[in-house]
């Protein structure tokens, strides 16, 4: 059967080197739970097992055993072609993802075709209370809507989630700093009016102070508004170049 021919042909393609590697990327995970199968050979892996005639017989196999037949999975949605069932499938997998690895790889093309839809499944999945589901919400919203489809309510959007999970307030910092490459003057004002929770503040200007698609202008705009830690636990100013200050209780940073 299916699953006992893909789990024998990871296996065969395992490299423990490799294995060791991503254990230490991925602390949700169990070392254990880590075949240790190259991102390439999985790619070419769920585009065979997809020809199969009892391929569903997998994609209906959740929750999997190892972190490398969740890869697989999200390859093997990535590639679904119709809309309406590779929405179907993001949504059982969902519930299931436990690692950001997965999370970020999961990115069906399809769902460039219906932008309509999607963003109501955005506003959707940003809502949920499982992490990785919120995680790819952000993530579907930074990759098909900071162009020709962009809204300033996207970004309203993402600044309203407040979360504690690491993973979560990541990808929020990672839209931020994404968003400052591409829609500058809509997305200033998260930073210039402190929007957002200190961490994803600083996070998002760190972000943006790496990019090479900001400009030398921008980052030097971007640094000085940092927020600088006075005590731990404690206070934390705001300190722009205009002296003005903010303080606020309780950030981690």
């Amino acid at each position: 059967m299916i699953l006992d021919d893909i789990r024998a042909r990871l296996f065969s393609m395992q490299d423990t080197g490799y294995r060791g590697f991503q254990a230490k990327l991925l602390p949700t995970v169990f070392p254990e739970k880590i075949i240790g199968v190259r991102t390439p050979q999985l790619r070419a892996f769920a585009k065979e097992i997809a020809g199969r005639s009892d391929f569903n017989r997998f994609l209906e196999s959740v929750p999997h055993e190892y972190f490398d037949e969740n890869q697989l999975h999200a390859f093997a949605i990535s590639g679904i072609k119709d809309f309406g069932e590779c929405l179907s499938e993001t949504e059982r997998f969902l519930p299931f993802i436990d690692n950001w690895a997965t999370c970020d790889q999961l990115s069906p093309k399809v769902f460039r075709k219906n932008p309509g839809v999607l963003l109501e499944k955005i506003g959707q999945w940003i809502s949920s209370s499982h992490v990785y589901t919120v995680r790819f919400g952000v993530g579907l919203l930074m990759q098909h809507f900071l162009d020709d489809g962009f809204s300033p309510a996207y970004p309203e959007m993402v600044s309203k989630i407040v979360s504690d999970e690491y993973y979560v307030n990541m990808m929020v910092a990672w839209y931020f700093a994404t968003a400052l490459a591409k829609q500058y003057d809509a997305v200033f004002p998260f930073i210039r009016e402190r929007r957002l929770p200190v961490w994803v503040h600083n996070k998002s200007i760190q972000k943006a102070l790496e990019s090479f698609r900001v400009s030398d202008g921008h980052k030097a705009t971007l640094r000085a508004m940092k927020i600088v830690a006075r005590k731990k636990n404690g206070p934390v100013r705001n300190v722009d170049g205009s002296g003005e200050t903010k303080e606020t209780f309780g950030g981690q940073l």
